[in-house]
This record gives C-alpha cells, sequence and structure tokens, in this order.
C-alpha cells in the first residue's frame, strides 16, 4: 500500500495467513473468515468460480462477495486530489504563457511596421510584407516550442509528484509523446495564427491609402481627465491612458491587458491556494461533519453499549448532540459498496453536496463516484440488498461527502448512507453482542467550550463503558477526525503547489515588469521633449511615477475581482472533482498585499529605464528620431 486513511491506520480485525498456517488453524477459528482470489481470465469468470464455490460450501451464499473492481473508484479517487492541482496549476501557467506571448508578439510586429513602410515604398507588395514580418517570428516560434518540449523532457525525472514517485516504474528521461506533441502543436498553432493576425493588422494600417498619417487628438474624456491637475501628474496620465502619436506609440493597452493579467493570476492562485490549504484543515469539508467520534472495538466493527452510551452521552456536559452510526457492507445496483446505515432524520450526519438526506428507509443518500459508477441520477430507484434473495427498491434522493470512518474501502465519493432498519440484526451485530447498538457514536460538542477538556470528558466516557461488566459492550476510543485517503495523498505532497503557485506569481511579475518597462522606453522622446521644454529630473520622475501607478492601479482594481472570481471557480471544480464540499477560501490580507505590491513593483520597474531616458541628453534623443 503507498497510502493509506487515517482509519486504516487504526488496524483491522482482519488478519492475513499464509495457506499453510490456514490449514493449521482453520478447526479452531472463533470467528468468519475471507478468502481472496485470483480468477484466471478476470471477472467475466466470476460468477462460473462462484458457482462452484457455493456447491462446494453452501454457508458461503450467506455472504456477499466483493470484486476488485469495486476499489477502483477509491484509488481513484485517492490520486484526483493531485492529479485535478496540477492539472489546475497547469492550465492557468499555460494560459497566462499564451496572454504573455500574445502581447510579445504584439509588440514585436508593431515596431516592424517602420519596416513595412520602407518596403512599401520602393515597390513590395503586401505577399512580401508578410513574408518579412513573419519569416524571423514563425522561426522564433518553432524554436522556443521546441525550447519548452526539451525543458519539459529535462524536468521529467522529477515526475511523478506524491508517494506514488518512490514505486513508480522507469525512471529517467521520460517521453510522453501524446502530452509532448499535443502542447508543440498548441504552442505553435496558436502563437503562429496569432502573429498571422497582427502582422496582417500591421501591414493594412501601414498600406492604407493614406501614406501620411494624420495627427490625432487626444480623446476629450482623457483633457477633461487632467484639466486642473498638476502638469506631472497630467502628464504621466496622458503617458499612462494615450497611446501617444507618431512611429513611438506607447503599447498603452499592452500595459494596462499586462498589468491586469499579473493581478490576474496572483490573485487567482492566492484564492485557490488558500483553499487548497483549508481543505485539509477543514474536516467538514472532507466529510468529518462532527467534532469527535467514538469507536467500538475491533476498528469500530464491535457493537457499542447503546443504553449506556446514552446515558453517559446525555448527562456530559461538553456534548450538544449525537448519533449513532454502523459501517457494513450492502449491494446496490448488483454491485457491493461500503455504507454506512443510520436511523432517518440523524441529527449528525454526512455534509450534503446536493439533494436532501436521509428521510425514510426506502431512501439513499450516494457519494457522488458510487452515483456515476451505478450510472444514476437523482430521483431515480436502485436496488438494494443487505441478504441473499431480499431486494428493496431505494430511491436515490442526495449526494454526499462521504467521510472516513473504518477502513470500509470507500473514499470521499465512495458508498452510500442508508437505513439501519435494511438490515437483518444479525449484520448490525456481527459480534453477537447481548445489548446491541451502534458501531459509532458522531458526536458534536457545544461550541465555545474548551476542546481539550471536551475531549477528556469522552475519553472518561469510553474508558466507563469498558470498566462497566453490564454494559456487553466494548469501547474503541475516542478519536477528532480521521482523514480520507484523498486529504492523506493530497498532503503528502508538502509544498508542491506552494512551489508551483510562485512559479506561476513570478511569470506573472516578470510578465508585468517587461510590459511597464516596454511602455516607459517608447515614451523615450516624449521626455527630451519635456526636458527640453524646462521639465526638472523630480518632474520627470513624477511623470513616470504617475503612468506606472496608473497601469498597476487598473490592473488592481479590475484584476482583484476578475483573480478572486476565477480562483474560486477553479476551486469549485476541484473540489466538485474531489468530492469535497465546495467552500472556497479568499485570502483578503494576501489580496490587499497583491494590490499595495502591484502599485510598489510597477513603480519600480518603471522607475530604471525612467531615470535613464531622463538622464539621456536632449540632443542625442532627438538627432536619433
Amino acid at each position: 500500500m503507498v497510502i493509506e486513511s487515517d482509519a486504516d491506520a487504526l488496524g483491522s480485525a482482519a488478519v492475513i495467513f499464509s495457506p499453510a498456517l490456514t490449514r493449521r488453524l482453520e478447526s479452531r477459528f472463533a470467528t468468519g473468515t475471507e478468502t481472496e482470489l485470483q480468477v484466471v481470465g478476470g471477472a467475466a469468470n466470476v460468477p462460473g468460480v462462484l458457482s462452484q464455490l457455493y456447491r462446494l460450501d453452501s454457508v458461503a451464499k450467506s455472504f456477499p462477495e466483493m470484486l476488485t473492481s469495486a476499489f477502483v473508484p477509491a484509488a481513484e479517487d485517492a490520486i484526483s486530489p493531485e492529479a485535478v492541482a496540477l492539472a489546475v496549476f497547469g492550465a492557468v501557467a499555460g494560459l497566462s504563457a499564451l496572454l504573455i506571448a500574445g502581447l510579445i508578439l504584439a509588440r514585436l510586429l508593431r515596431s516592424l511596421s517602420s519596416e513595412s513602410a520602407t518596403l512599401r515604398a520602393v515597390g513590395a507588395n503586401r505577399a512580401v510584407l508578410l513574408g518579412d514580418q513573419l519569416t524571423g517570428v514563425l522561426g522564433a516560434i518553432v524554436l522556443g516550442s521546441l525550447l519548452a518540449i526539451a525543458v519539459a523532457v529535462g524536468l521529467s525525472p522529477l515526475t511523478p509528484l506524491g508517494p506514488v514517485r518512490p514505486i513508480y516504474p522507469g525512471g529517467g528521461l521520460g517521453f510522453d509523446w501524446t502530452v509532448l506533441g499535443f502542447g508543440f502543436l498548441v504552442l505553435t498553432v496558436f502563437l503562429a495564427s496569432a502573429a498571422l493576425a497582427f502582422a496582417i493588422r500591421e501591414i493594412r494600417r501601414t498600406t492604407a491609402s493614406r501614406s501620411i498619417e494624420v495627427e490625432r487628438r487626444e480623446p476629450r474624456w482623457l483633457n477633461s481627465l487632467t484639466q486642473g491637475l498638476p502638469i506631472s501628474v497630467g502628464t504621466g496620465l496622458r503617458f499612462a491612458l494615450g497611446s501617444g502619436r507618431g512611429p513611438n506609440k506607447s503599447p498603452v493597452r499592452s500595459a494596462i491587458f499586462g498589468s491586469v493579467l499579473a493581478v490576474i493570476v496572483l490573485v487567482a492562485t492566492l484564492t485557490f491556494g488558500s483553499s487548497l490549504n483549508g481543505l485539509a484543515a477543514s474536516p467538514p469539508l472532507f466529510g468529518w461533519n462532527w467534532n469527535y467520534a467514538m469507536l467500538s472495538g475491533f476498528a469500530g466493527q464491535e457493537d457499542l453499549p447503546a443504553p449506556l452510551i446514552a446515558k453517559l452521552l446525555s448527562h456530559d456536559p461538553f456534548v450538544r448532540v449525537w448519533s449513532g452510526v454502523n459501517f457494513t457492507k450492502g449491494q446496490l445496483g448488483g454491485q457491493l459498496m461500503p455504507m454506512l446505515a443510520q436511523s432517518p432524520g440523524a441529527r449528525v450526519s454526512v455534509p450534503l453536496l446536493s439533494g436532501h438526506g436521509l428521510e425514510s428507509s426506502d431512501e439513499v443518500v450516494l457519494g457522488p463516484s458510487t452515483l456515476q459508477q451505478l450510472g444514476k441520477r437523482l430521483g431515480e430507484t436502485v436496488s438494494f440488498s443487505a441478504s441473499p434473495g431480499v431486494t428493496r427498491t431505494l430511491m436515490i434522493v442526495g449526494t454526499a461527502t462521504m467521510p472516513s470512518v473504518t477502513n470500509s474501502g470507500g473514499g470521499m465519493g465512495v458508498g452510500a448512507l442508508v437505513s439501519t432498519s435494511l438490515f437483518p440484526a444479525n449484520l448490525l451485530n456481527l459480534q453477537g453482542s447481548n445489548i446491541a447498538g451502534p458501531n459509532a457514536e458522531l458526536i458534536r460538542v457545544k461550541p465555545g467550550l474548551n476542546s481539550t477538556a471536551a475531549y477528556r470528558s469522552l475519553v472518561r466516557i469510553d474508558d466507563e463503558v469498558n470498566a462497566n461488566p453490564s454494559s456487553q459492550g466494548q469501547a474503541g476510543g475516542v478519536v477528532s477526525v480521521l482523514r480520507p485517503i484523498e486529504i492523506v495523498n493530497f498532503r503528502t505532497m508538502d509544498s508542491t503547489p506552494a512551489i508551483l503557485a510562485a512559479g506561476l506569481a513570478l511569470g506573472a511579475i516578470v510578465a508585468l515588469g517587461l510590459t511597464i518597462s516596454a511602455s516607459v522606453r517608447r515614451r523615450r522622446r516624449d521626455l527630451a521633449l519635456l526636458k527640453s521644454l524646462g521639465f526638472t529630473q523630480r518632474q520627470l520622475a513624477l511623470v513616470i511615477a504617475w503612468q506606472a501607478t496608473v497601469a498597476a492601479v487598473l490592473g488592481a482594481v479590475i484584476g482583484i475581482p476578475a483573480g478572486i472570481f476565477i480562483g474560486r471557480q477553479l476551486w469549485i471544480v476541484f473540489a466538485t472533482g474531489i468530492h469535497a464540499v465546495p467552500a472556497p477560501a479568499v485570502p483578503i490580507v494576501s489580496v490587499v498585499l497583491v494590490g499595495v505590491g502591484a502599485l510598489i513593483f510597477a513603480n519600480a520597474v518603471a522607475a530604471l529605464p525612467g531615470r535613464s531616458a531622463a538622464r539621456t541628453p536632449t540632443a542625442l534623443v532627438l538627432r536619433a528620431e
């Protein structure tokens, strides 16, 4: 076993014997045995093998068989948090990279537009212009995509992540040509298409019927916005919101879009990461919808003495409400499933994802994986059987996150909640206790009380049950939380999500810095003119500061709400995929710091090229222009 849930770690009443030891001890067995078989030909030959076994041992018919396929949903659920989280980070990183590359292509092709105008003047047609602009760009796209594949192959020895890595077959460099080929195709096709569209737009602009560009006035709203403001502030706003005129147009829209994109990536990553970290720390989100569980002996497979437990819990000053539950198995739609059995309308039960809880004995609440495995929907019916020859029809009324309470082989999305009245008494009392009761009590304590004192009080009740000779039952201890295999597996990833999030954040920050830096550099001519008109170094610095500030503020105002929305939606998709309760968390302090950090970073990035441009002699800049 690579990983196990907290319930599995409690131990099991089952012991695995070798065939030789089984033959020596079989006459002395005090309880039932289970036999594991590997059938030649797989599941198709199972019915024939079982029919032969039943002819040899008629008692075996009284106990349901379990196929290996019944464990497949639980195994898939175990790795789904890691797989879905990595998929989300990969999707965000890929989309961000494509958008950033698109911005770079747009700026590059715009910078080549002056060459297109020159070629047009000497008689080049549009096809020649298009070839001139795209030849180098397409070559760079292909080489960049090949470099991305080389990097992916070079990093392949670090995968797979998680607890499966030590036993993963193979090792060294990995060549998943399906994934790499599809990634190469997406990169080249998307970026080549974007480059073609940008090139056609620039060629149309440079080959327009008017060979002389008409000087356009600034928009009226921009003039109105800057009226009455100090000249440094007004000029900075014009730089940030107006692209300027002539061949030195500033990529204003790219700068603003880059700022918005960077903030969106950062905030979405923080929101998703905060929700991801909060999942393992919030037991109600993964099915543990109570504070404590008092288990019976043999890892929750014996019975607790119901009358004594009820008396002790009702007098405990820390207990608010409790409900009993049995851990069993039954057949749904002809398939053996792990089940929780409770009285309908129990005060403490599993957290619902859809529909409503168990309200009558002819209803069933399913885990989402089990619902999908059965091919059913809410409102439909499914056959139920707890013992051979007795079948009932139950209505599916809801889905729920199934908790890890015992080592029943289930997962957060696997299993069913049914009424205890559907099971014969002998199946709910396998140890034959004189005083039957539940296998566990699910307990919620009163809010605001000391949790340590509440736990100690429940432990005293557990000890009193075991010390009472008339209880005819055995308590197995009090547990505060048992994490399912999905959460245990996710926790083994350690800092992997944080590293991926930091990588995305770094990429977004670098993209923002490049975009703002390019926007400021394109204002060198304007800064030189302002300097020749008498602007001081301090005034020029204020102009650049306001230009960067406006881009950062717009990025924060638009990017923060959009990032929160995207991060929440990504988390809901993730939580739904692993069958957890979808409750996204927004890290308010971190989001505020993103807005402040974007403002500081934008000014810091813009200050360097702005200072260099301001210190450049005016005559040198104007002569170069």
